[in-house]
């Protein structure tokens, strides 16, 4: 007697206490009882009503349920529908002060001789929220590596073909120089090779900014040390650049994530910072990746202006850190330089991952 009173307790606070919405409901689809839960959902007119003792569907709240047809339906109803399983489905209802909302039900009939059904529902929002951000995130993902994957394709047909072309031409035209012309054909002749020149470093330029060959083939600090020393010579600006990685490798998102994050900051910096040096550390700590961008310049304030640069900008920076689960952390003040400040979590699961990764590349 002692285990049915305690079963007994245990089922009533369960259905006092459910996050679970539960509702018994007659063969005509009337209310004839619901937990705290159920009826907290309801309009506080509908729970009056009942209070009184009237007699009141959940019709009167439901908005209808997912079938094959439609998202949201009342053909074949539930309530009347027989013939179907309804033990598990996707219904809609209007709640107090929450609108229309989503619930996983289950309704079944649980007294024969009552013909009486429990409807019971758990909210979905909670879920349809997270599935939401996850179907964002990994659309995000999707597009920066077809953007990544583009630029790479792009890059190898301007250097392999384009480039190659070119410089075929240039070899052409210096073999020309030697031969018997006069002045004027000799003096054109210079100045189409000076020109095709500098469209040949314009291409191996692009080449290298839409995606370096060297990141994908020798890592970060590879592609760091070849992209400043092009800072240097075509801007003058100095990059101090330290790193503490001893030529390690990670996977082609997190090294692609640092890189892009790194290029901005550092042609931000070269834009509006005013200054002739930045610093730029690489390096592992407390199983981190973590990047560190940071100029004695002239700063902003962080919330006067959207950074230009390669068309990243602040949100953009923030977000592709978010893709690999980093965070990007930026400090700045008016006369008082600028830290963009990369950290990305790296896991011994990851780890793994990556040397599974390099070993394909």
């Amino acid at each position: 007697m002692k285990d049915i009173h305690l079963s007994h307790d245990l089922l009533r606070k369960m259905y006092d206490n459910s996050m679970e919405a539960i509702f018994f409901i007659s063969s005509d689809g009337e209310i004839l009882h619901m937990n705290p839960a159920a009826e907290s959902i309801l309009d506080l007119d509908v729970v009056e009503q009942l209070y009184k003792g009237e007699m009141v569907s959940i019709c009167k709240s439901c908005a209808g349920y997912t079938n094959e047809e439609a998202m949201i339906s009342c053909i074949n109803c539930f309530l009347k529908n027989k013939a179907e399983d309804f033990s598990s489905f996707q219904v809609y209802l209007n709640t107090r002060g929450k609108g229309l909302v989503p619930y996983a039900a289950s309704f079944h009939k649980i007294d024969e001789a009552e013909d009486i059904r429990v409807f019971m529902l758990l909210n979905l929002t909670k879920q349809y929220r997270t599935q939401e951000m996850l179907h964002q995130t990994n659309m995000t993902k999707y597009v920066i590596k077809a953007q990544e994957d583009e630029r790479k394709r792009i890059s190898r047909e301007l250097h392999d073909s384009v480039a190659q072309e070119l410089l075929s031409s240039l070899v052409d035209l210096r073999v020309l120089k030697y031969m018997d012309t006069d002045q004027v054909v000799l003096n054109k002749l210079q100045q189409t090779e000076a020109s095709l020149t500098r469209l040949l470093e314009d291409i191996r330029r692009l080449a290298v900014e839409l995606r370096p060959a060297s990141l994908d083939d020798f890592g970060l600090e590879a592609a760091f040390r070849s992209h400043f020393k092009w800072i240097e010579k075509n801007y003058g600006l100095l990059v101090d650049f330290t790193t503490e990685l001893s030529a390690a490798r990670y996977s082609s998102e997190i090294e692609t994530v640092v890189y892009r994050i790194c290029q901005e900051a550092v042609l931000n910096a070269l834009k509006y910072a005013n200054t002739d040096e930045i610093r730029v550390r690489l390096f592992e700590e407390e199983e981190e990746l973590q990047l560190i961008v940071q100029d004695e310049g002239s700063g902003f304030h962080l919330n006067a202006r959207e950074a230009i640069g390669t068309g990243l900008g602040l949100f953009g920076m923030r977000e592709r850190a978010e893709l690999v689960q980093g965070q990007l952390t930026i400090l700045s003040e008016a006369g008082s330089g600028t830290k963009v400040h990369l950290r990305i979590p790296l896991s011994p699961i990851f780890r793994e991952g990556i040397r599974s990764e390099n070993r394909h590349r």
